[in-house]
Parts: structure tokens; sequence; C-alpha cells
């Protein structure tokens, strides 16, 4: 099939190279000239694995176009993909101004019978303000040209994006008639033919979905980190509490880990902008909102176990951080907990040494480019050198089996705060390391 992407971030990269990977022509359209220009070197705006290769590899075959021409792109395709950013707005809200720019667009541009499908994640009710605003470009021009709209949620995980769009848990299409439905059929039949994952609904409940999904993920996280701080409180070791819920099939084990608090692009947002949808439909989403708070004091419990362990005054004091993305195989820091630990020490005087595998120039050009306390590092050893302590964020790959007798030799003091419960506390204790753990009580 001849499809446009509009929007080469995240999403928009992803769907466009695994589309072209199938043998579909794709253009990908950007306003960012400069990023497109590196795309056609084959240099990447974002870290995903396998992604790269496979951006050059299809562009290379021609089945990958990037452009800034989206008259140009509209021509050459039957179906677009809208997967432009939705940033959150001061109360919440998804900001739609940049899906409903590329509506006018397509109202403006369009020459013949179109598919327009929502990919970025958008409240209820867009399909039908995307919808609204091609029509009224198209009566501007007096033409009458049929097109439909689709609701078609991404379910993608930042560091296995490209394993989650090859081979989908799901496929969520929400379409008004069933000719469009068997299009969309036809599209996604590579991804889908070993399974039935296709899953046809109206638009409104393919909207809903999406929110609803990362809802409940943040709200098992932020479940299990309240048990965590009551474990702390009563004496209870939370991961031995994990292990006994999760042997519960009905429960299971995904997202009851314990830890330092969510982030990234999709839950922190997705969970408020679904706050923001029921209180406009006159409702108080009561355990959505304590999602959100439970996750924010969350992110500084880390901090606090420094700050009981040191002092409210932390001049004079170094500590290393090994992670600074909001989650391992990915360089993006948006709503990390790193940012929040990082600020409530320096704002009391310490200094940081931090190292990350990928996430470093993100800290440096935009997330703590305005801390002049924090230095980053060239090896997570490096960063270790001559600190009172270091804090484990992010569970990299490369964090879980470290040489401890070099930690020792290069830390100030053998201690460390494990945001991410990523080493045994017996072993550990054995070692000589002073060693505290989210939802365990020292001893």
């Amino acid at each position: 099939m001849k499809l446009s992407i509009v929007g080469t971030g995240y999403v928009g990269l992803v769907t466009g190279t695994c589309f072209a990977e199938m043998g579909n022509s794709v253009i990908c359209v950007d306003i960012d000239e400069n990023k497109i220009e590196k795309l056609k070197q084959g240099i990447i705006p974002i870290y995903e694995p396998g992604l790269e290769s496979m951006v050059k590899e299809n562009y290379k075959k021609g089945t990958l176009e990037f452009t800034t021409d989206i008259k140009e792109a509209l021509k050459k395709s039957d179906v677009i993909f809208i997967a432009v950013g939705t940033p959150q707005g001061e109360d919440g809200s998804a900001d739609l101004q940049y899906v409903l720019k590329v509506a006018q667009d397509i109202g403006k541009y369009m020459t013949h019978k179109m598919i327009v499908v929502d990919k970025s994640t958008v409240p209820v009710g867009t399909a039908d303000k995307v919808k609204e605003t091609i029509q009224k470009e198209l009566d501007k021009r007096g033409v009458n040209i049929p097109f439909e709209v689709v609701s078609n949620p991404e379910f993608l995980k930042e560091g296995s994006a490209i394993e989650d769009f090859m081979k989908p848990d799901r496929v969520v299409i929400g379409a008004e008639n069933e000719e469009t439905l068997e299009v969309m059929k036809e599209l996604y039949a590579p991804f889908t033919h070993n399974h039935e994952r296709f899953i046809a609904m109206d638009v409104r409940s393919a909207e809903m979905t999406k929110y609803t999904a990362n809802a409940i993920l943040a709200t098992k996280i932020s479940f299990m980190n309240e048990i965590a701080n009551i474990c702390e409180r009563v004496g209870a070791d939370v991961n031995k509490v994990r292990i006994g819920i999760g042997s519960d099939k009905r429960i299971g084990y995904s997202f009851i880990y314990p830890g330092c608090g969510y982030g990234g692009s999709c839950f922190p947002k997705d969970v408020q902008a679904l706050n923001k949808i029921a209180l406009d439909a006159g409702y108080k989403p009561r355990i959505i909102q304590a999602v959100e708070e439970v996750n924010k004091d969350q992110k500084r419990v880390l901090a606090e176990k420094v700050i009981k362990r040191f002092g409210e005054d932390l001049n004079g004091k170094t500590f290393a951080i090994w992670g600074l993305s909001f989650k391992p195989e990915t360089d993006d820091m948006r709503e990390a907990s790193s940012i929040t630990i990082i600020n409530e020490l320096t704002k009391r005087g310490a200094k940081i040494k931090a190292y990350d595998p990928k996430a470093m120039d993100e800290a440096k050009e935009f997330y703590l480019k305005d801390n002049p306390n924090v230095e980053y590092t060239k090896s997570k050893y490096d960063a270790l050198n001559d600190a009172d302590a270091m804090l484990l964020v992010t569970e990299w790959k490369e964090f879980r089996s470290p040489d401890f007798d070099e930690m020792k030799q290069r830390l100030k003091n053998p201690i460390i705060f494990d945001g991410r419960n990523q080493y045994n506390i017996e072993k550990m204790n054995k070692k000589g390391f002073e060693y505290y753990q989210i939802g365990v009580p020292k001893a």
C-alpha cells in the first residue's frame, strides 16, 4: 500500500519504518527540515534498538522516503497516519493543535479518496474533530472528496518498539464502516497473520482503549509502590510479597515491581489526560487521581532515604547516580525519576556524578542543563570515585552484575541506595555494603 506518516518522532518513525519493512511504500513527513535531512543521512533522532539499521535499509531500497512536503506526500498516498505530538496542557489535557493542523493540511491538499488514521494518543472525540477540520477545508475549496477517519492507537514500549510493532499483542482499529476496516485489516495482515490479534470496534472505544491500557499499568505500579511503603513501616519485605502475589495467575508478575516511580512520555501524560477527560464529563476519577499523586511522591522516596541517612545539609557530599533515562533501553528522560532525585539532592548542596549508557546527552542538553552541580562520567565505575554513596535509579542490564569489590574501592563509603531492588540484600550485607531498597525495612 501507499502510505504517509506525518510526524517522525518515536511513534511515527517506528510505524513508518515497520510498514516499509513489509513492502509498503512509505513517506514520512515532518516540518523539521533539519530532522528530515538527518534521516536521509541515516541519522536517527532517538535511540531505539534495531531502528537505525531498519531505517537505513528501507531508505536505500526506496520503500521509505522522508520529506517536509505534505502536499506531495498526499498525492502519492491512499492512507495517511497522523503521528504528531499531543503535549500535555497546563490543565492535564492533551493539546490537539498539532493533530488538527495536520488535519487542516489534509483538507487543503488531498486530491483523492483517503483513509486518515489517528495514531497519536488522543482524547475520546478527537476523530470527530479531525473529520470536521478536514471537511471544513474541503468545503472552502468547494470540492467533494470522500474520506474516512480511523482510530488506531499505538501500544509500543520504548526499548522494544520494533518487536512490539512486528509482533503485536493486538491491533486495535476503530472505524465506522466495513470497507475501511477491510483496508486496515489488509494493511496489518503481515503483522497478525499467525494469530488473530486484530480487534475492530467503534472509533470512540478505540480512542478510550489506549488511555485505559496505560492507566491500568500505571495503577499497578503505583499500587505496588504504595504496598512497598507500607511494607517498610510494618517490617515486611515487598520483594517477598511481590513473589507471593505474582504467582496468582489472576494477578501475574507484570508491572508489580516496586521502585522510585514511573516516567516517560506515556504514563504520566495519559493518566493526567484521562483524569481531565473524566472531569470534563462530570465524573471525579478518584483512583486515577490517586495513581498520579502516589507516583509524584514515590519519585522522592530514594532522595528521602539519602537525606535521612546523611541529613538535610548535603554540602560537601557527592553522590553517584546510575541511570538517568526513565527506563532501560531508551535515551528518553521525559518525567524520569532521576530528574526529581537529582534536583532534590543538589538543592540541598550535594554534587552529583551521573552515568547512563544512552541518556547523558539528553540530560546535558535538556533535562538537567541548568543544574551546575551535575558531572557526567564515561563509565559506571568512574561515577563512584570518592562518592559518599551510589543511587541506582534505572535498571540497565550493565548494572545487574557489577564488580562489587571495584565499587567498594572507589566509593568513599560502601553505601548503595537501590531504587529498583536489583541486588540480594543478604549478599550485599555479607560483602560489607550498607544497602537500602524500596519497600524493605533497614535492619
